[in-house]
């Protein structure tokens, strides 16, 4: 049986679980799924929205296979039962002729190795407009162009027309090196070379083993899930097509397909580590995008970007504005001073947006005019309607103008690091005199000036700025570590336990989010509280450790994903990573 030379990849044995979470590769769009339950059919879908063909930005997620029923064969054409073992860079299938393997040739082309004892091959079935058999396999011409070829001697080549398809069955012999390649691609050029199977395959394992080499160590008990989190981002990573001008990390190319705002500056945290032009260029992605007014989209997808949104409100929508902190956490990292004069001013803008266009009262603090440009969609805090006076954007807007202030001073712009303190202060002050509630010892976000009291973690995120009394942040830090609030098995619930609309299984109103969790690692390490922030950064490390895979959230008592929860989620792994590597090292 074929197993890796790499330890990395020996590590990661069977930790990919095909029945829902997909085989990729880095800058791939083809996402390889066994069947539940079937040990002899697998499908293939397409991370790519297409709503060109079918309009509506999430009618993907219901698309159908683009091909389906793909399956081992014999001689005969007939399926072959298997097992599976799989690894970052290969299926190894076993069958009663021999061993099968799958790989990528490269980020359009899958290449099927076969075994040498006896013909065999491959079948599928496909839906396209146009079907084109020839002596080394055939084309089909649809939406997306698909061609089927080998380096063997084809002993079987079938296409036959189902009615709303074909159903195509290729045998063929040869030897160690023979291969049957599936290329998907949107151009009508398509690219029938046929690499010898086994430069392929090896060619694909190098290029893993490199990815997880670069990264930096961490303590035995974090590794495995370590290691597995790198995979994710690397699996999760969408190469240059149409609006995506560099490469960009799809939140989950399961569920998520495209680069969202939010997400991407997360994605970063991790890539400064081992990638610090991937983690720069997740940054510049979103500027590639910046509006004529200073805006930076909700999201970017192959066809478009999402700047407005008609539900649940008609309103322009994008994300939460951290991407000076961000910047600032990869400056750390790397002391490249290039990307802060690259994005200074475009981030200026972008903050300038935010005071200019949504503060509708003019009191100097600032609103969401739509739930999604919140990050928290489904939040009980908008259950009233918006706009919303919300606690979390002021206090981002704290710690952007904060990162400013930092950037400036790096970039040899004194005057402006000044200006920027300042206004950080102030709106720090702002926020204790428009939100805070000495008797509950919470901030309230604000609905037409009335407190929305719903008990968040978000009620506690001016803890953050750094720049609240000690009095306030102990009455803070005492609702974070309440058992019967957010301290809970798995802390933090993102709406309090004791709150008339948790609900630990419907996303923002109750799961646990990575991304909350690290925030709040680093909001307690800056204020002082460090055992509590390391105890943090421990309980969520052992959280993302207790599934095999990475998920968008957890349940907040069993640690289990909910239903609903996306696979192989990015930033919780991209967060995994950065908490795993600062605890290692001691310095959290």
């Amino acid at each position: 049986m074929y197993v890796p030379q790499s330890s990395y990849l020996q590590l990661l044995e069977n930790r990919i679980k095909i029945e829902s979470v997909p085989f990729s590769d880095r800058g791939s769009r083809l996402l390889v799924y066994a069947h539940h339950g079937n040990t002899s059919s697998l499908y293939l879908k397409l991370a790519e929205r297409l709503t060109a063909v079918v309009p509506g930005l999430s009618t993907y997620r219901n698309r159908p296979p683009f091909i389906q029923n793909l399956r081992l064969v014999d001689a005969d054409g007939q399926p072959l039962a298997f097992e599976v073992t799989t690894y970052p860079h290969a299926l190894v299938f076993q069958t009663v002729v021999g061993e099968f393997v799958l790989t990528f040739q490269d980020e359009r082309t899958l290449s099927f190795g076969v075994p040498a004892i006896s013909p065999c091959g491959i079948s599928f079935s496909v839906l396209p407009d146009l079907a084109r058999p020839d002596g080394n396999g055939g084309e089909f011409k649809s939406v997306r162009n698909c061609s089927y070829s080998t380096n063997g001697d084809t002993i079987l080549n079938r296409v036959e027309d189902s009615g709303s398809g074909y159903n195509v069955a290729l045998v063929v012999s040869g030897d160690a090196d023979t291969a049957i390649t599936l290329h998907i691609q949107a151009g009508l050029d398509l690219n029938r070379t046929v690499k010898p199977f086994r430069a392929t395959l090896q060619a694909a394992e190098e290029r893993w083993h490199t990815w997880f080499q670069t990264v930096p160590s961490v303590v035995e008990p974090y590794r495995n899930q370590y290691y597995y989190a790198w995979w994710v981002l690397g699996n999760n990573i969408l190469s240059p097509q149409g609006f995506f001008q560099r490469e960009s990390v799809a939140p989950s190319k399961a569920h998520y397909v495209g680069a969202w705002q939010w997400d991407n500056y997360f994605h970063s945290l991790a890539f400064r580590y081992n990638n610090p032009t991937l983690a720069a260029d997740q940054i510049r992605f979103m500027l590639d995008h910046q509006q004529p007014d200073g805006m930076i989209p909700d999201a970017v997808y192959d066809e478009g970007t999402i700047t407005n949104l008609e539900i649940p409100v008609a309103a322009a929508v994008t994300k939460p504005p951290i991407i000076a902190w961000s910047a600032m956490h990869v400056y750390e990292q790397t002391n490249d001073e290039s990307l802060l004069r690259e994005i200074y001013e475009p981030v200026v803008r972008w903050n300038s947006w935010w005071f200019g266009l949504n503060d509708d009262d003019s009191d100097g603090i600032v609103q969401y005019s739509h739930p999604f440009s919140s990050g928290l969609d489904d939040s009980p805090l908008w259950d009233s309607g918006v706009p919303v006076e919300a606690v979390d954007l002021n206090t981002y807007l704290c710690i952007q103008m904060e990162a400013l202030a930092r950037m400036a001073r790096i970039i040899g712009r004194e005057r402006e690091t000044e200006m920027w303190r300042r206004k950080a202060r102030a709106l720090a002050t702002r926020m204790i005199d428009h939100f805070y509630d000495p008797k509950a010892g919470l901030f309230w976000s604000q609905k037409d000036h009335e407190p929305i009291r719903v008990v968040t973690p978000f009620s506690l995120y001016p803890l953050w700025t750094g720049q609240m009394p000690h009095t306030i942040n102990e009455r803070l830090v005492a609702h974070l570590c309440d058992p019967q609030r957010f301290w809970a098995t798995h802390p933090l619930p993102t709406v309090a336990l004791d709150d008339p609309t948790y609900n630990p299984s419907q996303m923002w109103r109750g799961p646990v989010w990575i991304n909350i969790n690290h925030i709040f690692v680093e909001a307690l390490k800056r204020c002082g509280y460090d055992t509590i922030a390391r105890d943090l950064a421990e309980r969520t490390l052992q959280l993302v450790m207790g599934q095999n895979d990475i998920y968008e959230y957890y349940h907040p008592i069993t640690g289990e994903a909910p239903p609903k929860a996306a696979p192989i989620f990015g930033w919780s792994a991209s967060c995994f990573i950065d908490l795993a590597i600062r605890m290692s090292r001691n310095e959290i």
